[in-house]
């Protein structure tokens, strides 16, 4: 699935597509692609993914591609809310045990336990995050510009953290309503815990997938505006292997 029009900016690869649907099986293709690249040169490779409703197209392509060995590949999410209970479907280990966790035969999967104690929670998927290197991170962008749960107003292009508690903002708490995962913003969760913004950008490869109408403002922030905290996602225009793939619905041809 070829792009509508494809784009340099900065150092982002930028592929534009008439469709989620398109966008997703693109995406899919070329995370395939590099996985089995890589499985040809090491025998594990790490990945990072995003659980939300913007990566559905993205995961269920990804689940179809029948050529990767995925009982050697080690998977992380990177996000949790704090205070949901066990099972809560707005869980995103939950939605992506559902999307694809529990579709393939990882060799491991490294689940958030947002029922652990925050601090102790932090500092043990840290041990599991800086183990070795992290190769692929399929990632979206908020509403606000944020990547993983790093807000705008904590956002640290220069965070020393490798994770971190944090608190969501208005306008990220209302996304989570928008998207349909809560009935009411006073039902989102106020706490969360992320991956900073420098173990993202730590990932070898980056593949962002931003569908929808919603995203247009944050798609437009994080590829015209100044790279600043304003837009958490506009440092990704400095990562060296940044693919970021939108739609009609999410960029102005």
């Amino acid at each position: 699935m070829r792009p509508i029009k494809f784009e340099k900016v900065d150092q982002l690869n930028l592929h534009i597509f008439n469709n989620r649907d398109e966008l997703g099986k693109s995406a899919a293709k070329d995370v395939a692609a590099k996985i089995i690249e890589l499985l040809s040169q090491k025998e594990t490779v790490r990945m990072i993914f995003a659980a939300a409703p913007s990566q559905i197209e993205f995961l269920q392509a990804l689940v179809s591609e029948e050529e990767i060995e995925w009982e050697s590949v080690t998977a992380f999410h990177m996000d949790e809310y704090i205070g949901l209970e066990k099972d809560a479907s707005q869980k995103f280990s939950v939605f992506l045990k559902e999307h694809i966790f529990g579709k393939l035969n990882f060799g491991q999967i490294h689940y958030i336990d947002s029922m652990n104690d925050p601090r102790e929670e932090c500092q043990r998927y840290v041990d599991l995050i800086r183990s070795e290197p992290i190769d692929i991170i399929c990632l979206g962008i908020g509403e606000n510009g944020h990547i993983a749960f790093n807000d705008p107003p904590v956002a640290d292009f220069h965070d020393l953290e490798i994770m971190k508690v944090v608190e969501l903002d208005d306008v990220c708490r209302q996304q989570q309503v928008n998207d349909g995962c809560f009935n009411h913003v006073d039902d989102v969760p106020s706490y969360a815990l992320t991956l900073t913004i420098p173990t993202m950008m730590s990932g070898k490869f980056l593949y962002c997938i931003v569908p929808g109408q919603s995203k247009k403002n944050a798609v437009k922030n994080t590829l015209t505006g100044d790279i600043s905290t304003k837009c958490p996602a506009s440092i990704l225009r400095e990562h060296a292997n940044c693919n970021m793939y939108v739609d009609r619905d999410s960029y102005d041809i």
